[in-house]
């Protein structure tokens, strides 16, 4: 039995958020390199983007939980990227990205695609920009559900790939 099962089995509605903030620590996690997600220590929490040089983070296999994953950007990404990945390209995304474009003040929107699996921010056209925030939320085991409002410093781009 994992750890939320035996948790929903302890506590009343309502008190099982308060028991996982409790046993994780910090509701906010820092993310400075490849880091594998885990429904246990990371869903309901927000993770902080903190690499100038990028990180690629990959989600947690989706089993249709309702668990939300946000990501804020704490530091701008100068290199690479910060790179958010299903556990397999079956696992795919469905939603949309705001990007604001800094000097034009523009928004475009971006829908991922029928096979998007991958999200990325350059630093530059596709977000990454420090405050830049995108949630991803379980919603099927096939799906995740996908919102982003992102910032630009050039032509606007989508971050969802295959």
């Amino acid at each position: 039995m994992t750890m939320s099962k035996n948790l929903r089995s302890l506590f009343r509605v309502g008190e099982l958020d308060e028991a996982r903030q409790f046993i994780k620590g910090s509701p906010l996690v820092s993310i400075t390199g490849a880091t594998t997600l885990t429904e246990d220590l990371h869903a309901g929490r927000t993770m902080v983007l903190s690499s100038a040089t990028g990180a690629t983070v990959t989600l947690p296999t989706p089993t249709g939980s309702g668990n939300v994953y946000r990501f804020v950007v704490g530091t701008t990404v100068t290199s690479n990227d910060y790179g958010i990945d299903a556990a397999v390209a079956t696992q795919l995304f469905k939603g949309n990205a705001l990007v604001a474009q800094d000097a034009a003040n523009t928004v475009v929107g971006f829908e991922a695609g029928a096979a998007d699996h991958l999200f990325n921010m350059n630093g530059t056209t596709t977000g990454g920009i420090l405050g830049d925030v995108v949630e991803f939320q379980d919603i099927s085991a096939t799906h995740w559900q996908v919102k982003a409002v992102l910032s630009a410093t050039g032509t606007e781009a989508t971050p969802f790939a295959t």
